[in-house]
């Protein structure tokens, strides 16, 4: 007698309706692992969107260049990077008129202080002198209202400024800042231009800045110039050339001979990503790892329920045989069973796993993000659970004896 795949549902429905306790059981491991894991993945999925859309400030063609590398991953390299020669305000004009390939090249600086409006002080403000093409190259923001400062601006230290949103929100509530002065380290600067709002990524504001031209930046701080140099080409091809043609100049203008290593980093997009994604990657799979914990649990007690459900149901498992039922049957019947009972749970998980995404993207820093392969994985996961966990009880009922199984009974 052949055991249709609607009767054997039936079976595992009619199965958990009279067990509910040791459904909930079954059904709780599956839940949480399944749930956990599409959570996990839902914040990193996010998370890795947001750098590359927000913070990798380059595009695919753009590359940066510095005596300090973008990311710094140990103490070693910071003391060795922290020796090189500083990069002077005159790389950038140097670079500017002997890159061929270079579309356009900018510069920018940057340090945090206290801005000032009408005796009214915002601390720690990040202010970042640059040249108006930087701005261009990096492309990350957009203005609200008013105009960026000028090229000639730039070069020429004109005391005006862009602000951002915070410091909009602090100084100015409720007025229109374009036009007013602020105070920086004794200097006033006139607000040309309003950044439009970026928010905030893990709790860090994207808004709490002043961007001022790089030469009045230099000569309001009074430090030595130490710029970072940013180039945009017309396709990643000839940012290939870029580069090449940028590390000849440099390494004129700081006289390096053939046999020395350049003293200067570049930076690129996908430089930028392959560093963020190597530094996640380990926290990615611990995490993993610790949440598959759940899922062998959950697998486990799968196994040991079936095979309670093995042993109270023997008297049918002989029946069964005896009126022509195969062993591929009984096996069948089990194996779907338990795919179907965790296949369940992986449904359950599944929902209880776009609800977290959805918490932590609604009231957390975190830019969670919900995609509809998790869904696919979420279902695919229960199930191969199911059938793993489920092949020793199955087999264990398949091979039952049909005369031992129909005496049981008796």
């Amino acid at each position: 007698m052949r055991i249709s795949v609607n009767e054997t549902i039936s079976l595992a429905l009619d199965s958990l309706k009279r067990n509910k306790l040791r459904t909930f059981l079954t059904l709780l491991g599956i839940i949480i692992a399944v749930s956990t894991i599409i959570g996990i993945i839902g914040t990193i999925q996010g998370l890795n969107h947001y750098v590359e859309e927000k913070i990798i400030p380059y595009g695919a063609s753009d590359f940066s260049v510095n005596r300090f590398s973008e990311v710094i991953t140990s103490w070693e390299d910071f003391l060795k990077m922290s020796r090189r020669k500083r990069f002077p305000l005159r790389y950038y004009f140097r670079v500017k008129e002997l890159c061929n390939t270079c579309e356009k090249v900018g510069a920018t600086d940057g340090t945090t202080t206290n801005v000032i409006y009408k005796g009214k002080t915002m601390e720690d403000v990040r202010v970042r002198g640059e040249t108006s093409l930087a701005r261009e190259i990096t492309g990350v923001r957009d203005l609200y209202d008013g105009r960026p400062f000028t090229e000639e601006e730039s070069i020429t230290g004109a005391k005006v400024a862009t602000i951002g949103w915070d410091v909009k929100e602090t100084l100015f509530p409720g007025i229109d800042p374009i036009g007013k002065r602020i105070r920086i380290k004794g200097t006033y600067f006139r607000i040309i231009g309003v950044e439009a709002k970026r928010g905030k990524i893990m709790g860090i504001s994207q808004d709490n800045y002043v961007y001022i031209p790089i030469k009045a930046y230099y000569t309001l701080f009074n430090r030595k110039e130490d710029i970072t140099i940013l180039v945009h080409t017309s396709s990643p091809q000839r940012m290939e050339a870029a580069m090449e043609e940028v590390r000849g100049i440099l390494r004129s203008l700081r006289h390096l001979s053939p046999k020395q290593d350049d003293d200067f980093s570049f930076s690129t997009s996908e430089s930028l990503l392959t560093v963020y994604k190597n530094l996640t990657s380990t926290l990615y799979i611990a995490l993993i790892i610790i949440s598959s914990i759940s899922l062998l649990v959950g697998g486990i007690v799968v196994m040991n329920i079936m095979l309670v459900s093995v042993t109270e149901r023997v008297p049918e498992i002989g029946v069964r045989r005896a009126v022509g039922a195969r062993r591929a049957d009984i096996m069948g019947q089990f194996l779907i069973e338990a795919v179907f009972l965790t296949s369940l749970g992986g449904v359950i998980g599944i929902l209880l796993g776009w609800l977290i995404v959805f918490l932590i993207n609604k009231f957390s820093p975190l830019p969670a993000r919900m995609e509809i392969w998790f869904t696919i994985l979420g279902l695919g996961i229960a199930g191969l659970t199911g059938l793993i966990f489920g092949i020793y009880p199955a087999s264990k009922a398949a091979s039952l004896n049909p005369v031992e199984a129909l005496r049981s009974e008796m």
